[in-house]
């Protein structure tokens, strides 16, 4: 109960114990004053009567006495009339029952208990007593005049008092309403947002409520502020280049080796390799800040071309070579673009040396198909560099794919993608803490190649984006997944959203509507890689509510090694996170890695958002999960993906 509705409960009983208090006295006087006037009325009645019946009492006649006091009793205010002789002999004796209206309810007339009192008058004639008369008026009077005005008095209380409460109910309102905002402050303080009221009440004890919580808010705001900086601070000082501010070598080989080696859902694409000829020379001929602004050209150079990729890998492997992964196939597109980093790269170093024209940088691109591994990549993108140097110009691209070869193969995923034609495999993501236990089951979509084999999404996943049909195989891949729920209720699946399928707002209403049909919407988790998240930021905001209201759970994939931070859980605020298992590979070896997960995990508890692990492959680094109070982990460690 809200406290207006607590004090308005505590008017409310005081006004009826008020009342009551006032009811009681009133009725106690008004039976006091109403006794009094049946007093007067009997004594009154009692004289006239006497003085009319003096002569027929000393007479004693009895005719006239009897119809005398008939017609006086039959106006019916008495309950009684006894008129006696001089000896005390009845002469003559009228009554009737003591009759109460039916107006008046019987609980109370046993309430209040009122007896008429007996009036009498000794009559004399002629200087000798005559007799006396005895009159008692009748009861039903007086509670009828009683009860009449009880339901007045109650009738008027009733309607001021829902008047009173109805304005005293506003002016409570009017003065409590600063503790609405003191309520909003503090769930929104649970949420990791921070609301400061701006209207002080002037009520002294309210004002220093409202204050108190305002200092709060803005502590508390101050506390995450400082803890999300340190958090930055551990990511870059482990992960990111001091000079470029891109991965460091040990961050971008682990995230090279993540999504070429174990995820394989970079699709087809091409590693850029780009190396400075002899950074010695340059220092000398240029000076240290020359040559490092020189440095800081090339990773920009590098970074304009990543916006043209949905999840790069960009990082700088060494002080003078710094690598892409790209998704760029087109190789017209791609000559043209390096073509265009090597002029300005050119242009870059004329202006920093005006004397001395040299090649001072070589680029070399290696195409990734799928196959190979990734220092197996790295090594063609060298060679590739190393070419370009002996051939002294600043570009040489390798190129293994036909292009008919690539044309039927375009045809084929195409195919095979417009007509749904594709099967799911699941891998589990198991409570740390109980191996047996699961959590969910996330989903992998699946199409045989062109001699019927099963393929992983990364051997045709470039074609989709390629195509623009990556939100036709979400929407495929949903609805298999949705009629799996259908038939097994007890299941929980787990379907990473593309980036395209974000962006389109007809599609997300689409999905909101086909789980409606769901007998429990919160066994589907619909998870949005990390980049996704923050490059859609509003349009995820307004996706994370529509799933909220639906009851459809929401998870952040590849969670920790965006450059950009992790501020966007305060507003998304998804209900669990998967750790990139860039930072889980090294976990059992890397006291910096384990570090840092433990502060993400502090961060998502501390938003009471689940923590779960990616591609954990080994019992070390279940154990270090473990200590680390990780929820969940997923990786081969439990199986490798099997069909569904």
């Amino acid at each position: 109960m809200s406290i207006v509705n607590q004090l308005m409960a505590a008017v409310l009983a005081v006004l009826i114990g008020l009342v009551s208090g006032t009811v009681y006295l009133m009725s106690d006087s008004s039976k006091e004053m109403l006794i009094h006037q049946l007093e007067s009325h009997g004594q009154d009645t009692a004289t006239h009567l006497g003085l009319y019946l003096a002569p027929y009492m000393a007479e004693r006649d009895l005719a006239s006495i009897e119809t005398t006091v008939n017609a006086i009793f039959d106006s019916g205010f008495y309950q009684q009339i006894r008129v006696v002789d001089a000896n005390n002999q009845p002469l003559f004796v009228k009554n009737t029952p003591a009759k109460i209206s039916e107006s008046v309810p019987d609980w109370f007339v046993n309430l209040v208990e009122i007896t008429p009192p007996e009036m009498t008058r000794e009559i004399t004639n002629q200087w000798q007593k005559a007799g006396t008369i005895f009159v008692q008026s009748r009861a039903g009077y007086a509670y009828e005049q009683l009860w009449r005005g009880a339901e007045n008095t109650f009738a008027w209380f009733v309607m001021l008092s829902l008047l009173s409460m109805f304005f005293i109910s506003l002016l409570m309102r009017y003065i409590l309403n600063p503790l609405k905002g003191v309520e909003k402050q503090a769930l929104a303080l649970s949420q990791q947002k921070y609301i400061e009221q701006d209207n002080i009440p002037g009520t002294r004890e309210l004002k220093q409520v409202v204050l108190a919580m305002n200092m709060m808010v803005r502590r508390v705001r101050t506390m995450f502020d400082e803890q999300a900086k340190n958090i930055e601070e551990i990511r870059r000082t482990a992960y990111q280049d001091d000079l470029t501010g891109l991965a460091n070598q040990r961050a971008t080989f682990n995230q090279l080796n993540e999504r070429i080696d174990y995820r394989r859902d970079f699709g087809a694409g091409n590693l850029i390799h780009l190396q400075i000829a002899d950074l010695q020379q340059l220092n000398k001929e240029l000076g240290l800040e020359k040559a490092n602004n020189f440095i800081l050209a090339c990773a920009g150079q590098l970074k304009e071309l990543a916006r043209q990729t949905e999840e790069p890998v960009i990082g700088r492997i060494s002080i003078s070579e710094l690598i892409l992964l790209s998704d760029i196939t087109d190789p017209d597109q791609l000559q043209k673009e390096l073509s265009k980093i090597a002029n300005n790269l050119q242009d870059c170093y004329r202006q920093l040396n005006n004397t001395i024209e040299r090649s001072i940088f070589f680029i070399g691109v290696s195409a990734y198909d799928e196959q190979g591994s990734s220092k197996e990549l790295l090594v063609k993108a060298r060679q590739a560099t190393e070419k370009a140097c002996n051939d002294n110009t600043p570009l040489f691209c390798q190129n293994t794919t036909s292009p008919e070869s690539q044309a039927n193969w375009h045809q084929h995923v195409s195919n095979k993608i417009v007509s749904g034609d594709i099967f799911l495999q699941a891998q589990p993501v198991r409570e740390v803490a109980d191996h047996n236990g699961v959590l969910h089951h996330e989903i992998y979509a699946r199409i045989l190649n062109q001699d019927n084999h099963p393929c992983m999404a990364g051997e045709f996943i470039s074609v989709v984006k390629q195509l623009n049909l990556m939100t036709a195989l979400d929407k495929s891949v949903l609805n298999l997944a949705l009629e799996r729920l259908i038939k097994d209720p007890d299941l929980t699946l787990g379907v990473n959203l593309s980036n395209d399928s974000v962006r389109d707002m007809d599609f997300c209403d689409w999905l909101i509507s086909a789980a409606s049909t769901l007998p429990q919407p919160g066994h589907l988790c619909i998870e949005i890689n990390e980049t996704s998240v923050l490059n859609n930021l509003s349009q995820v905001n307004l996706f994370r509510d529509k799933l909220k209201q639906s009851g459809i759970r929401f998870g952040v994939d590849n969670f920790g090694i965006n450059p950009a931070g992790f501020s966007y859980l305060y507003t998304v605020h998804p209900d669990y996170i998967k750790i990139d298992g860039s930072l889980i590979r090294e976990l059992d070896s890397s006291a910096e890695d384990r570090f840092f997960v433990r502060s993400l995990v502090t961060v998502a508890h501390s938003l009471d958002i689940m923590t779960y692990a990616e591609h954990v492959e080994r019992d070390s680094q279940l154990n270090h999960l473990r200590q680390l109070e990780v929820d969940g982990s997923q990786g081969w460690i439990h199986g490798k993906p099997e069909q569904l």
